[in-house]
Formats: C-alpha cells, sequence, structure tokens
C-alpha cells in the first residue's frame, strides 16, 4: 500500500487515476466557488494556507495521474505538455487558476457591466467600462482636429497607399520596382500635399490639426517608407572600403543610436529653428518625421548589417566571377539575401517605431494617445482616463499584431528558417 501511494504506476492505474482526478476535481470547485459564489471551502484553515490550498490540492492529484506509458493517449498527452515534472504541474495550476479568478473581472469590466449606450458621462451607471466615452470622443481618437468636412482627404490618402502596398504583391515582377519607385518618392509628396491642402482649390489644413490615429499611421507610414532605404544606404557604407564613407556611416549610426527618442525629438522641434536663417521655416511635423526616420534609420542599418554579415564570403566572390559590379552584385545577389535572413529584426524595428510615435506628445503633436490625454482633461469626462488607454492600447496591439503576423507569414514563404 505504501508503493501505490509513494510511486504511481500502471498497475494501479485505475486507483490513482480516481484519486488524482477528484482531488483536482476539488481544486477547481474550491476556485470557482470562491470566485462566483465568494464560498471558501477551505475557510477553516488558517488563511495563508486557505489561500493556497486548491493550488496544493491540485498539485497532489497531478502527481498522483502523473504515470509514464500509462497506455491512454489523453492521459500522456496531458502529462507530457502539462504535467511532466511537480514544478510543471504547480505552472499549470497557477495558470488555470489565474484564469478562473481574473478572466471573468475582467470580461465583466469590458462587456458584461460596461456601458455602450448614451452620449454623456452620466449615461455611464454601471460598475463597468464606459465605451460612450470611446464612441463620443472616436472622430477625435481617429482623426484630431482635423476638419470633418476635409477627413475625406485622410481616408483617400490612406486608400492609396494601401492600394499601392497591396498591388505590389500581385502586379508582375517587371512593375514592381516602379510601384517601388513611386510608393518611396512619389506617393510621400502626394499623400501630404492631400492631407495638408493648399493646392489644386483644397482647403489647406495646418499640421497643427492634425492628430489621433490618422497622425500615428502618417508618422508611422512615413517613417517606414524612408528609414529602410536610408538604413540599407547606412549598411553598405558601414561595410565599405572607402574610408571617408565609412567612418561617416559609423558616426551617423553611433551618434543616432546614442541619443533616446525623446531627446530627438525635443531637439528636432524646439532646438533646431533657432539654427535656421531668419525667415526660414520647417514645419514641425517635418521635423519630427526626419528626426523619427533618421533614428530608426540607425537602428535599421544594424539590423541590415547583421544580414550582410551572416552571408559567406563565396557568395561576393561568386558575383565578381560573373563580372558584377558593386550596385548590381549588392542589389541582385547579396542584398536579397541579407534581408532575407533578418526579416524578424527588420519587423522588430518597424513595430518598435510604430510604438514610438506616442513621443511626438511631448512635442505638441497629438496622435491617438495624445488624444486620449487631451480627452480626459475635459471637464465632462474627468475619471474616463482608463477607458481610453485601454482603446488605445488595443488598437496598437492590433497593430502590431497584424505586422508581425505578416512578418512571420513572409519570412515561412521565403523559407528563411534553417532546418
Amino acid at each position: 500500500m505504501n508503493n501505490i501511494l509513494i510511486k504511481p504506476n500502471r498497475e494501479n492505474l485505475t486507483i490513482y487515476v480516481t484519486i488524482g482526478g477528484f482531488m483536482i476535481f476539488i481544486g477547481l470547485i474550491d476556485v470557482l466557488a470562491s470566485t462566483f459564489l465568494r464560498i471558501n471551502f477551505t475557510g477553516f484553515l488558517p488563511s495563508k494556507l486557505s489561500y493556497f490550498a486548491p493550488l496544493i490540492i491540485g498539485s497532489i492529484g497531478l502527481y498522483f495521474i502523473r504515470i509514464e506509458y500509462s497506455g491512454n493517449k489523453f492521459l500522456d498527452k496531458i502529462n507530457t505538455n502539462f504535467n511532466s515534472s511537480n514544478l510543471n504541474a504547480i505552472l499549470t495550476l497557477l495558470v488555470i487558476f489565474t484564469l478562473i479568478k481574473y478572466i471573468p473581472p475582467i470580461l465583466n469590466w469590458f462587456f458584461f457591466d460596461a456601458n455602450f449606450v448614451g452620449n454623456s458621462k452620466d449615461d455611464c451607471t454601471g460598475s463597468g467600462a464606459c465605451w460612450v466615452f470611446v464612441k463620443v470622443w472616436l472622430n477625435r481618437f481617429v482623426y484630431g482636429m482635423y476638419p470633418d468636412a476635409e477627413q475625406w482627404r485622410i481616408n483617400t490618402a490612406f486608400i492609396m497607399l494601401f492600394t499601392l502596398v497591396g498591388s505590389s504583391f500581385f502586379a508582375p515582377d517587371k512593375y514592381k520596382k516602379y510601384l517601388l519607385v513611386f510608393l518611396l518618392f512619389v506617393y510621400p509628396i502626394i499623400g501630404l500635399k492631400l492631407i495638408s491642402g493648399g493646392n489644386f482649390g483644397l482647403k489647406y489644413v495646418e499640421t497643427g490639426a492634425w492628430g489621433g490615429l490618422s497622425l500615428t499611421f502618417i508618422v508611422s507610414a512615413f517613417a517606414l517608407i524612408l528609414c529602410f532605404p536610408i538604413g540599407m544606404f547606412l549598411a553598405l557604407g558601414r561595410r565599405s572600403n572607402l574610408p571617408a564613407i565609412r567612418y561617416t556611416s559609423i558616426g551617423f549610426i553611433e551618434l543616432w543610436r546614442g541619443v533616446p527618442l525623446i531627446t530627438v525629438l525635443f531637439m528636432s522641434a524646439v532646438m533646431f529653428p533657432m539654427f535656421l536663417p531668419d525667415g526660414t521655416y520647417v514645419d514641425k511635423l517635418i521635423r519630427v518625421l526626419i528626426a523619427i526616420t533618421l533614428f530608426e534609420a540607425a537602428y535599421m542599418a544594424e539590423v541590415i548589417r547583421g544580414g550582410l554579415q551572416a552571408l559567406p564570403k563565396g557568395q561576393y566572390e561568386a558575383a565578381k566571377s560573373l563580372g558584377m559590379g558593386y550596385w548590381r552584385m549588392h542589389l541582385l545577389i547579396i542584398l536579397p539575401q541579407a534581408l532575407k535572413l533578418v526579416i524578424p529584426g527588420i519587423a522588430n524595428t518597424f513595430l518598435a517605431l510604430v510604438k514610438d510615435t506616442p513621443l511626438i506628445f511631448v512635442v505638441g503633436l497629438l496622435e491617438l494617445a495624445g488624444m486620449v490625454n487631451l480627452a480626459k482633461t475635459n471637464p465632462k469626462w474627468l475619471g474616463m482616463a482608463m477607458e481610453g488607454y485601454v482603446f488605445a492600447g488595443l488598437v496598437f496591439w492590433i497593430i502590431c499584431y497584424a505586422m508581425s503576423r505578416y512578418s512571420q507569414n513572409l519570412e515561412k514563404k521565403l523559407s528563411t528558417e534553417r532546418h
């Protein structure tokens, strides 16, 4: 009998599974009862012991069902994935019990006790989230202070961007280079002119009125489009055999990587205009776009340089043996291979760029997070900061998750994984 209790085995499989399953069931019932019914079955124990009692009972139960090669596929699968050791069992139960305790309150706050209908703070009578706040401010969260009658211009600019990006995946190879040139050099000018106006009968809208999610997309999109080619040339420059080019690239990269982005933004918005000649003016948004682009280009350069260094020397020698010059060799042979190797690093840099955009709030540009900060100070909506930040966080998560999934699919498509 002692052996049965000390070391579970296949000979007494039914006994162990019954005892273990019952103890796991008791642990789960205790957690569910204390979470939903406010009933504590182990309340007679000391408070600390009572709090951890479900975990202890469940861990003992998992120990009883931890039988190697039990012959039951379901039991073996559970033991392999969730119950291979005492530590694994405790971690499994901690995750399950944490989900049971904290997911229901979160769901209640998000949905079941939340308020969705209304037009003022007075309509938020529940104990959950006041999504009325987000609904009322949604237009400002998306477009900032951009005039309502002109918001079609922002929509048109981004439809053009998404169309160009989407077309690049389906266009024949002979047209892709033209689309890339248009996207890098022509579209930024068209997009900025369309949104800012002042030409072709479009009303001029100063950049101080730009804001919300649209400004987040504008800053992210233009910085993404521009920082990649700059970073690529910096990476090549850092590996150049010409000392002037190499040391200039090294100095540029190390300078921008050694300074916090918030300092760069402050310098571009406040200090830079002081060094301009009298009568010369560069819009604050343009200065911020240039600052973020150059900052991220320095990080992009190091990511791409890692891919260049990962290629064997034979690739360079093979290209040279075919009579290829420097630029042709890099554009056709070296860079395509190097970029495939560093897709995760490039995606990580892009994600960091998107999440860095809220920092432009410190120079007076109100992107999504900045508009939330503005909305929460409105006297009619005091105390609604949580809902605004949750909304902004979800939007950023969706954007970053979509970019992450796309990079993973691209990596898989190009077979960058090494087996």
